[in-house]
């Protein structure tokens, strides 16, 4: 992909009749600066160098929209796979361990979270980080928007990050998500203990073909598990967190619970209570699955 980008530079620079000097001086950079990128060597362009050629070389978004994807060459190559299998993926099943999914995320907390990296070289690599994040999130939208199931851990809705501004922020949007078509979001409360997935996140991704993919993610680790016997394994594991999270509209009693910051210390549905609440749900539903947005909050009206 770099190799694609230089070679796009390369010729809408010589179409619009410019040496190396003067579009890197149009472009406020060096001109060997601009002969590494034609050539795919030396540093990857940033985000704000693209935007600058861009414009420079009136190519209407061109290169903008091609450097995602030279970004994701900085991933290793098992992270720069998941994100292929991720853009084409039509249903995720998420459990989330320490923080919101990338889906999910406000660009605030988004922000709070990627400059917690310790290897970050400055605010330029964030706002690049960032923006690709925000930018994998348009898919939601998008009219062949995938399945989403979201299992959050307690210790997720509990810690601040970035302040209790933004986490504030972070959990309505949580809120507002659960709320849209084929989004589910669940809470595994502390007391249900030790589970398999303790460790770190787990995500399963179903193809369109059918094929599905798993990957698990620690604070400094990543594996894609491709394998369908050990993918099946995977599968097991999310179901039996499934089963143990708090049924959707319970999950967002809890999440409002804790944005209005009257949770703490309140008891948690006993598990015969939950099983009577989701009992009740579904027969009130007709059988059919449960989605998060589907409770009447008192003294709202309900959306249109």
């Amino acid at each position: 992909m770099a190799a694609l980008f230089g070679a796009r530079v390369r010729r809408l620079r010589t179409a619009a009749g410019l040496t190396q000097a003067e579009l890197g001086a149009r472009a406020h950079v060096v001109s060997t600066r601009i002969t590494q990128i034609e050539r795919a060597s030396g540093a990857k362009p940033t985000l704000e160098l693209a935007r600058a050629l861009d414009a420079a070389l009136d190519a209407d978004d061109l290169l903008v929209e091609l450097w995602p994807y030279v970004h994701r060459e900085a991933f290793p190559d098992w992270s720069r796979k998941f994100m292929e299998y991720a853009e084409r993926a039509v249903a995720f099943r998420e459990y989330a361990a320490h923080v919101v999914p990338g889906l999910l995320q406000t660009e605030d907390y988004a922000r709070a979270v990627l400059g917690l990296d310790a290897l970050l070289n400055g605010e330029e690599q964030l706002q690049e980080r960032v923006v690709a994040r925000m930018g994998r999130q348009e898919r939601l939208d998008s009219p062949d928007r995938p399945e989403l199931c979201v299992i959050l851990d307690e210790a997720v809705l509990r810690r601040p990050i970035g302040g209790r501004a933004v986490m504030r922020g972070q959990l309505e949007r949580l809120l507002d998500s659960a709320g849209k078509r084929r989004v589910t979001v669940q809470v595994l409360p502390f007391d249900q203990g030790g589970h398999e997935a303790m460790g770190g996140s787990l995500t399963v991704l179903t193809l369109p073909d059918g094929s599905e993919v798993a990957y698990t993610e620690g604070s400094h680790y990543g594996q894609l598990v491709e394998e369908p016997c050990n993918v099946s394994r995977y599968k097991v594991i999310y179901d039996q967190l499934r089963v143990a999270a708090l049924p959707p509209l319970m999950s967002l009693d809890m999440i409002r619970s804790v944005m209005e910051d009257n949770h703490r210390g309140a008891k948690v549905p006993s598990r015969s209570e939950r099983r009577r609440v989701a009992q009740e749900q579904l027969q009130q539903s007709g059988g059919r699955q449960l989605r998060g947005g589907g409770r009447r909050v008192p003294g709202r009206r309900p959306r249109p």
